[in-house]
């Protein structure tokens, strides 16, 4: 294994970990400290994603880089557990079974597009995760749900839908931004 796949493989142990210990910290009143290194010094924007017996059970996230690593994730972590509008709160005895996905964001790339046709030519499935943004509403998904809408028409339209955004409703004051992700997950029993 070369040096950067060690560093790349050693901050998504060190994410896992302080997410995790996060939610012990906040659902179980768990006093230890949580892991820390140099690595999540620097900021950085995650989504957290919890699931419990293979189901989603909560997903949040930052979309820029306001704050470090180190806090984004914790925050991240708790957000997911506690504050998922879909979920009620999680408790301390479902922890031990919940399995923690950590993606860490990319910069932002805005997309330039005239109509939704040319929008859907530019999205790279699988890779992309996409933010839509009209006045005050907007809406993200992960890469990840790429699993889920394989087609870039029907991904584009459940994020539209997300969004509030009414399917057939024109374009004009849409825009939209591509980021992509690495991600880690837990390897649990």
């Amino acid at each position: 294994m070369n040096a950067s796949a060690t560093e790349e493989e050693a901050l998504g142990t060190l994410l896992l970990a302080r997410a995790r210990a996060a939610l012990r910290r906040a659902l179980c009143a768990d006093p230890a400290p949580l892991p820390d290194g140099e690595a999540l010094a620097g900021r950085g924007a995650t989504f957290v994603t919890l699931h419990r017996q293979g189901r989603l059970r909560g997903c949040i996230g930052s979309l820029r880089p306001q704050r470090s690593l180190a806090e984004d994730v914790a925050a991240n972590a708790v957000a997911a557990a506690t504050r998922d509008p879909r979920f009620a709160p999680l408790q301390c005895d479902e922890l031990d079974s919940v399995d923690i996905e950590v993606s860490l964001l990319s910069p932002a790339e805005f997309i330039d597009f005239a109509d939704e046709d040319a929008l859907l030519r530019q999205l790279r499935p699988h890779t992309d995760g996409l933010m839509l943004f009209a006045g005050c509403r907007s809406a993200t998904f992960l890469p990840q749900v790429w699993d889920e809408l394989p087609a870039p028409a029907d991904f584009l339209a459940a994020l539209r839908n997300k969004a509030g955004l009414p399917p057939g409703r024109s374009v004009d004051g849409l825009m939209a931004a591509r980021y992509t992700v690495r991600k880690w997950h837990e390897e649990r029993p």
